[in-house]
């Protein structure tokens, strides 16, 4: 409860004595670059993979003759844009961001340059965090996008190029009752997801004591804690937003 407690201190000195909003544009294209940017090949290699292997077991699995084949990409679409492209691309995003973010933060702290922030009068947690926060929230709705789209390439060019599912059947499996609220859904995820992964990480960077054992042990701890905290998010939010 105590750490709690100092989390939620931690979150409502985001938004207490902040600098000039002109001051916050810079660092937030900065961050945009190192959240998104630098993530976009990780995630276009997983989430391409992933549709192709769902696509491939999928269809190993549906021998049935009595079911028609284009339910292999309607469940490579569903299974994709409710579960990979968000979940799965925000807990691998978890390990690449949370880490490189508690890192950076815990550097700063043993290496006192958050102290010099701080006797010049900078609210550093609303200079350093904050920026990384909206930058996450900003780019990592794009990059699920993203990961959900070529989820669904690789799953058809798996199908196609193996034969076992043509490419007619493939498109209509995909436009097959599909529910609509699913896309909102999952950037809704994607949203929440930024904001604790980010969030977490930077709490667990920016307390961090000791040298250079106790970064890695920070960076360890938010990647963990962050892996966590996506998935109990994602049970609650399926929870509350699908039943």
């Amino acid at each position: 409860m105590k750490t709690l407690g100092r989390y939620f201190l931690f979150l409502g000195n985001l938004f207490r004595n902040r600098e000039k909003f002109r001051v916050y544009v810079k660092l937030v294209l900065d961050e945009c670059i190192d959240i998104g940017i630098n993530s976009v090949f990780i995630v276009s290699i997983i989430s391409t993979f992933l549709g192709a292997v769902t696509c491939v077991q999928t269809a190993d699995n549906l021998f049935n003759p009595f079911v028609p084949t284009y339910i292999i990409s309607l469940i490579v679409r569903d299974s994709t844009i409710l579960e990979f492209a968000p979940t799965i691309t925000c807990v691998v995003l978890s390990g690449k961001v949370g880490s490189h973010i508690a890192g950076g933060l815990g550097t700063m702290r043993i290496t006192e340059q958050i102290d010099a922030l701080e006797v010049m009068g900078i609210n550093s947690v609303s200079y350093l965090v904050l920026p990384k926060i909206l930058a996450a929230v900003f780019m990592f709705p794009m990059l699920v996008v993203l990961a959900g789209f070529l989820s669904i390439m690789g799953g058809y060019l798996a199908g196609v190029f193996t034969g076992v599912i043509s490419p007619e059947d493939y498109i209509k499996g995909l436009r097959y009752d599909f529910r609509t609220f699913n896309i909102p859904f999952a950037l809704i995820k994607s949203l929440v997801f930024a904001f604790l992964i980010t969030s977490i990480s930077s709490f667990k960077g920016y307390f961090t004591q000791g040298g250079a054992l106790e970064v890695g042990q920070a960076s360890t701890a938010a990647v963990t804690n962050s892996c966590i905290a996506v998935l109990i998010a994602d049970y609650l939010l399926a929870q509350l937003l699908l039943l």
